[in-house]
């Protein structure tokens, strides 16, 4: 059974910006996006602060956002990466299957990749990611992909106040998409 404790929190300041870009993105009414939250069941809380200091997940989690982005279905997870190496153990197959099943279904899935040791994040399209996570089976490639196999087209830049604005690699992503297409 898999527990949280403090620690569970990395990444938090990554799901923060995100939270504020998709904050601006309602208010300019570009998407609709909606963090996700981790079921959890508590099993110590602090009395004087009431935060719960323990907790165990109640089943796999999905992705950490969903929603819509001018009439696109999205779904993302963020990352975040102390080095220039990400772990693949990072992505869960629950999650992998998800995602697979989203695009299935018409949807854009990705990961928001952030490189804290670089201060960049990086927009990771799902097909890729699948790519990555493929090759560890088929060739006994080392369980990681790393930064300077990454497209420099999919970097994120701050823009119009937006500290993560993800939907400028997802334009490109929806590009490239339909030119696979034809």
């Amino acid at each position: 059974m898999a527990t949280w404790n403090s620690r569970g929190l990395r990444g938090s300041t990554l799901e923060d910006l995100i939270n504020m870009t998709n904050d601006i993105y309602v208010e300019k009414g570009l998407a609709l996006v909606q963090k996700i939250p981790t079921p959890i069941t508590p099993v110590e809380i602090d009395k004087e602060s009431h935060h719960i200091t323990l907790a165990y997940f109640d089943k796999d989690s999905t992705v950490d956002y969903i929603g819509v982005v001018q009439g696109i279905p999205i779904c993302f997870d963020a990352k975040e990466c102390h080095t220039d190496t990400f772990q693949m153990a990072n992505i869960h197959e629950h999650q992998m299957r998800f995602m697979e099943k989203f695009e299935a279904q018409g949807g854009v899935s990705f990961l928001i990749v952030f490189f804290s040791a670089r201060n960049e994040s990086y927009y990771l399209p799902f097909r890729v990611l699948k790519e990555y996570y493929d090759r560890i089976e088929r060739d006994g490639h080392a369980k990681n992909f790393k930064y300077n196999e990454l497209d420099p087209k999919y970097f994120i830049k701050s823009q119009g106040g937006a500290l993560v604005h993800y939907l400028e690699p997802l334009n490109t992503d929806l590009v490239e998409r339909k030119k696979d297409k034809q």
